[in-house]
């Protein structure tokens, strides 16, 4: 109904309540009606953004990723995360990680994990805070207790190692000159770095080693463990003295 159709209208009836002339019925609208009186609200238009609220969602971050552990080496942070859907793990630090991933902090009383958070960058620039959870039963780990205090390290929630790398572990510590698969060194460990394990007990290599291959299972890259590895042996070597 156009504007001169809504004006005549309203003359109409003002005339008519005027005259005390019942006003015509309305007609319903025609096809050719331009929408120019609101229609009726229907909620059915609105169900998708309703069940699905972009308020309430956060993009580009699964709700089934959790934070499952924080560790401090050398002045780095550096949070494990995982998704309790696809079982998938993986680190974040302050590099971004092959998913684009950036720790830009961490909350939480460091004494009791269930408060810990973690912010973390996604690709996009959006930052998000994800939680503290407790992890599938299948990846909790005991507490050993028997963590060496010179590593610095926290290493809490990584997923437990297998027999073979336990075995692993051990042959190292006695072939440290061979190097093994969670160092960081693509290769055999420099001389530099044979010099100093040389000076640690096949007991303190044999705890490093461990704890290399849990960082390992946690998804932490060759450059990142290769860093944490040398800060380990120098704070063992630094214990010694």
């Amino acid at each position: 109904m156009n504007l001169s159709r809504s004006l005549l209208l309203i003359t109409w009836l003002g005339m008519s309540a005027a005259r005390g002339v019942e006003p015509p019925q309305q007609t319903p609208p025609s096809n050719d009606d331009d929408g120019a009186i609101p229609q009726a609200f229907n909620t059915e238009d609105f169900q998708a953004l309703m069940s699905n609220s972009p308020f309430t969602r956060t993009l580009g971050v699964s709700d089934s990723v959790i934070l499952t552990g924080i560790a401090h080496f050398d002045n780095e942070t550096y949070a494990t995360l995982l998704d309790t859907k696809t079982m998938e793990s993986q680190v974040v630090s302050k590099t971004p990680n092959f998913h684009g991933w950036q720790l830009v902090g961490v909350g939480g009383d460091p004494a009791n994990m269930m408060t810990w958070s973690a912010k973390v960058q996604v690709p996009g620039g959006q930052t998000v805070s994800i939680r503290y959870q407790k992890p599938p039963a299948k990846l909790a780990r005991k507490s050993s207790g028997g963590s060496s205090g010179s590593s610095g390290s926290s290493s809490r929630d990584a997923p437990p190692l297998s027999k073979s790398q336990t075995e692993e572990a051990k042959n190292a510590a006695v072939n440290y000159r061979e190097g093994f698969s969670s160092d960081g060194y693509p290769q055999k460990p420099p001389a530099a770095m044979v010099e100093k394990l040389s000076k640690l007990s096949v007991g303190q290599r044999e705890d490093i080693n461990k704890q290399m291959l849990g960082l390992r299972n946690r998804g932490l890259g060759l450059d990142e463990r290769r860093k944490i590895y040398e800060s380990m042996v120098d704070r063992s070597l630094q214990g010694r003295r």
